[in-house]
């Protein structure tokens, strides 16, 4: 069911519920009233007889006995009166005996014939006055009364039903042009959506939904960018092995064996960059990670040892005592690539400094270098080398993609993967290349100490 159908037929039963039961209130209440009018119409009538009777002269009294008066009949409207004897004194319809008889005072019910009577029967100084309504012309009274009363809350139903119509119909036109609007677009068109025209209940949406298309095309000249990237490295280490197993089938002996290595070499450096395509689309992906947190010793040890080259490596005497907030196999992956990156960019047999330390913060005052309690804190892994060093022009290409100083080699995604790991648990990279050469990296991550972790 649609939107609009579903706010009409909720709204349109509402309406007319509350209509209804307040025109059934209003015919009630009405009858009640009306009925209640003419029982005390009826007795006031009865009890005006009884006065003018009982000043009547004394002569008619005596009369009584003798015959009784006749008093003009009026339509709908029966009166009798009976003297202390029980004689009747006066009446306006001699047919109507069953009627009009004196029983027990008040308000009752009579029937003679087809015709139903409202009666009421008053006595005062021995007389005994009988008054009685026709009920079928008190049903065509009602009828009229409410016919008068509850038509104006018929049409006022309608009314307001068709109003809501025009209103429902009116207020949600907006949002029709806007799925016309949408339909109507390319798929592959991913421009914002206008907001000129829109009511302010959707701008949100709207602009929520720029923002997602946004992101999207953002995505997307990533996706396309990478895609070319990717092939263009990829190219070269393929025709590298293709070049070299040619040759190593035309040649024999020593420079067969030496083309089968190069052809190696070739597809030990493909199955790095492939690895590491993978690991970059894991972290970038949307999936969610799982709330974790390591140990900034069993990290560093655990890095260090990867590289391979662990003697090179410089630790500090003491580590700061703390936990990162990211999983442990990514906190490995993304220091372990920095120190690689040092090794790889600094001269043979020269060490590489690694060391960790609290970035500083200005509410830190309970312990030096530590973050005070309740402070969000990070800790930073710094990791220095003896190499050339980087123009400020170098520095801002080192987080790029397939982006690698050539004299060195690598596949260009080291750092790029380091940076996204950092991006996507609330972290960062920081370049530094110092006065007396060299190149400065820390890898700053979210971290709380042992006893808050």
């Amino acid at each position: 069911m649609s939107l609009r159908a579903r706010l009409l037929l909720t709204l349109g039963l509402a309406l007319a519920l509350f209509w209804a039961s307040a025109a059934a209130w209003l015919a009630k209440d009405l009858e009640d009233k009306l009925v209640e009018t003419l029982d005390q119409r009826l007795a006031q009538s009865a009890r005006m007889v009884a006065g003018l009777m009982l000043q009547l002269p004394p002569e008619v009294w005596q009369q009584a006995d003798r015959r009784s008066l006749s008093i003009p009949a009026i339509e709908g409207l029966a009166c009798q009166v009976h003297s202390p004897k029980g004689e009747i004194m006066a009446r306006t319809h001699s047919d109507m005996q069953g009627v009009l008889d004196s029983q027990e005072p008040g308000h009752a019910y009579r029937r003679q014939g087809d015709v139903t009577w409202r009666v009421f029967t008053y006595r005062r100084g021995g007389l005994t006055i009988t008054t009685a309504d026709r009920m079928d012309e008190r049903n065509t009274l009602m009828s009229g009364v409410l016919r008068v009363a509850v038509v104006p809350f018929i049409v006022a139903l309608v009314g307001s039903l068709l109003a809501l119509w025009v209103s429902v119909w009116r207020g949600l036109a907006p949002l029709a042009r806007l799925r016309e609007s949408l339909a109507r677009r390319d798929p592959e068109t991913l421009a914002p959506v206008t907001l000129k025209g829109l009511p302010a209940e959707l701008r949100p949406l709207v602009a929520t939904l720029n923002a997602l298309l946004a992101r999207v095309e953002e995505a997307f000249t990533r996706e396309q960018r990478f895609t070319n990237d990717a092939a263009h490295e990829l190219r070269t280490p393929l025709t590298a092995i293709k070049t070299h197993v040619q040759v190593a089938k035309k040649v024999k002996g020593q420079a067969a064996a030496e083309a089968l290595d190069y052809a190696e070499q070739g597809i030990v450096r493909l199955n790095r960059t492939l690895d590491q395509l993978l690991l970059l689309a894991r972290v970038e992906g949307r999936k969610p990670w799982q709330k974790e947190s390591c140990a900034v010793v069993a990290v560093a040890e655990s890095a260090v040892e990867d590289t391979g080259q662990p003697e090179r490596v410089k630790l500090p005497d003491e580590w700061p005592r703390a936990q990162l907030l990211m999983p442990y196999e990514l906190a490995v992956t993304a220091l372990r690539n920095v120190l690689d990156n040092a090794l790889r960019h600094g001269p043979p047999e020269t060490p590489v400094w690694l060391d960790a330390r609290w970035v500083d913060n200005k509410a830190a005052d309970a312990v030096p270098g530590a973050p005070g309690p309740g402070e969000a804190a990070e800790l930073a892994f710094c990791v220095r080398d003896e190499g050339a060093g980087l123009s400020p022009h170098g520095l801002a290409r080192l987080t790029r993609r397939f982006w690698h100083d050539s004299r060195a080699g690598g596949s260009g995604l080291g750092l790029a993967i380091v940076a996204a790991i950092a991006e996507r648990f609330g972290g960062r990279l920081a370049f530094h290349s110092p006065a007396g050469g060299g190149l400065s990296v820390e890898l700053i991550v979210p971290a709380v100490p042992p006893d808050r972790g």
